[in-house]
């Protein structure tokens, strides 16, 4: 595959993860009591099909790095398996919190009655976004794929995530800017961490015209002749 589709596909679906968590994010801060069922399904739904993209954009960025520098394939990997890591807690706390509105026979606030999403949103996945940001802009500093202010944004969101980790010590209150489930913890670091998403797909995909290099498979080792 050429260089120029893998910086194409990693800037689509890196804009189009980017997208979904920005118009989910909002959903949160429509009512102040326990929202109604569609409200938080949709919501959800709407973050399950960005994860699946986000998926895609780190798969696809590992691929990419590998290519422009193979040597640093390792951080690309880091990334790959740190940020997949990421996606998971995210897809099982979304599950758990359905599951719970849809056997509810009245409306609840999931961020709040179910319990067991509290440091799966917050401090495990703060860690695992620290993670995949700091081997991602890595990975972009040393193979120089694209502009340094990528880099450097993501070191700069890796340190919020981290200082954020420690929330599981301070409550349970959403409406709480630092708590195991509050707005800063959860929110606050989701909104960052997309609009930089949004920022490095679409840098990504205007970088697609650079001349384009092909991936090709390794070559064989010649078979030694007796």
């Amino acid at each position: 595959m050429h260089e120029t589709m893998m910086r194409r596909l990693t800037g689509v679906s890196g804009i189009a993860a980017a997208a979904a968590f920005i118009v989910e994010v909002p959903l949160y801060f429509l009512y102040s009591g326990p929202p109604p069922d569609a409200n938080v399904l949709s919501r959800l739904l709407i973050g399950i099909l960005g994860l699946g993209c986000l998926i895609v954009f780190m798969a696809a960025l590992r691929e990419l790095v590998a290519v422009v520098r193979s040597d640093t394939a390792w951080a690309g990997s880091l990334a790959l398996v740190s940020g997949l890591a990421y996606a998971i807690v995210t897809l099982v706390s979304s599950g758990l919190e359905a599951g719970a509105v849809i056997a509810a026979d009245r409306p609840v606030d999931p961020t709040v009655a179910v319990d067991g999403t509290y440091i799966l949103y917050g401090t495990v996945s703060r860690m695992l976004a620290a993670m995949f940001l700091t081997a991602t802009a890595y990975a972009i500093s040393r193979t120089g794929l694209l502009p340094r202010w990528t880099s450097r944004t993501a070191y700069a969101l890796a340190a919020v995530d981290l200082a954020f980790m420690p929330s599981l010590f301070f409550g349970n209150t959403p409406a709480r800017f630092y708590a195991a489930n509050g707005w800063g913890t959860t929110a606050l670091t989701g909104a960052l961490l997309s609009y930089w998403l949004l920022a490095v797909g679409i840098t990504t995909l205007r970088s697609a015209s650079r001349a384009p290099r092909t991936l090709t498979p390794p070559a064989h080792p010649r078979p030694i002749r007796p």
